[in-house]
């Protein structure tokens, strides 16, 4: 068998975080790319004793013990609640509209979270402003953990430019980080204009101003800065027509309203599959291997770093210290629980490590202010 980095990376390592007192070792030789792991390994729960060696053999060795059956999984991750929390359903506020990305990722932890920690949940979706309308609400429910925030990086990218006030990284607390994603450029499966992303450059230098692209509509945001660096980098211009719900910018080029979507792969999966879409770019260092004939637009002669879109679950900074905990460590066993593994599977989460705990997603939502403020200074926004 041969294992790719991704599946590395996005597979293994979630599951190697479990892990307490087990001695592991891992030797990587040789990163293959012909991978047989990718479609079974997320399926595997639990990793207990594990010797990894890639090489010419590509050898995949495990011991006797490394899998735990289903439902020793479930017993083992399930997690224990304080005294007195919670007696009633928790709040999930959802800062974009319903079928989004955002919505789907909601749904999907909420109930993961109920299997793995007996939690009810109530979802409730607050669109507009590009994903501010709804932190006034999340701002004035009280901080006892009964009210958590869905938001996405546009949070951060909001902070950063001075949109909102509230720090995500200070006054609210991230209780993880579960997504973490590339985006691309779709095209209609049957336009015939673009074949290849060399299509769209050709007819945006012919036609300047003209070529329109479905987008966010909130001015500074990962995927409008993600778009002015393309613009600079290749010297041409795109007409951004903003929507602020999801449904509306896929329908928008379904219906032929606009040439190009801008969206992350895993939202739009079910165009993909249905043959409605296909992606013309990828924005990330590499090609993925579950897009391995699309290129990067650093193969393009886009020579910067991408921003990812990433999606986590926040609480209000001085929720008590045991509600917290138990949050926490269920939000981590939520990411473990199958039927989420098999959805971020099927949303190409797996492709890279989503999963950070509250350190680590303060980590990266402290990097993400430091790169939008220093392309908010490039871009002159």
């Amino acid at each position: 068998m041969a294992l790719c980095r991704e599946c590395f990376v996005g597979i293994l390592t979630p599951r190697v975080k479990l892990l307490r007192s087990d001695a592991i070792m891992i030797t990587l030789d040789k990163i293959t790319t012909n991978c047989l792991f990718n479609e079974q390994a997320w399926r595997l729960p639990f990793f207990k004793k594990l010797v990894l060696i890639v090489g010419s053999s590509a050898l995949l060795a495990f011991s006797t013990s490394a899998f735990l059956l289903p439902g020793e999984a479930s017993a083992q991750m399930k997690v224990e609640k304080p005294a007195d929390f919670p007696t009633r359903p928790i709040t999930m506020i959802v800062p974009y509209g319903a079928g989004g990305g955002s919505d789907q990722l909601a749904r999907a932890m909420a109930k993961s979270m109920g299997i793995v920690a007996d939690i009810q949940f109530q979802v409730v979706n607050k669109p507009g402003g590009g994903g501010t309308s709804a932190i006034p609400d999340f701002m004035l429910a009280p901080p006892d953990g009964y009210t958590m925030l869905e938001h996405i990086d546009n949070a951060v990218s909001a902070f950063a430019k001075g949109d909102i006030k509230e720090n995500p990284a200070r006054d609210w607390v991230p209780i993880c980080t579960t997504q973490i994603t590339f985006s691309q450029v779709y095209s209609r499966s049957d336009d015939k204009r673009f074949s290849d992303w060399d299509d769209v450059v050709a007819y945006a230098e012919k036609n300047p101003n003209k070529l329109t692209i479905a987008n966010v509509g909130k001015v500074g945001s990962m995927e409008v800065i993600v778009m002015n660096q393309v613009e600079g980098a290749l010297g041409i211009k795109f007409k951004q027509i903003a929507f602020d719900k999801p449904a509306e910018r896929y329908g928008a080029l379904i219906g032929k309203q606009v040439d190009l979507l801008f969206e992350q792969p895993g939202d739009v999966r079910s165009f993909l599959d249905a043959n409605k879409m296909k992606p013309l770019l990828t924005f990330f260092d590499k090609r993925p291997s579950a897009f391995s004939d699309v290129p990067t637009h650093i193969e393009k002669g886009a020579k910067f770093k991408p921003l990812t879109r990433f999606r986590g679950f926040y609480v209000r900074k001085g929720v008590p210290r045991d509600r917290l905990k138990f949050l926490q460590e269920a939000c981590a066993a939520a990411f473990e629980e199958e039927s989420y593994a098999a959805f971020n599977n099927k949303k190409y989460m797996h492709l890279i490590d989503s999963y950070r705990d509250t350190a680590g997603s303060v980590k990266l939502i402290k990097g993400a202010v430091k790169i939008y403020r220093k392309m908010y200074k490039q871009l002159g926004i």
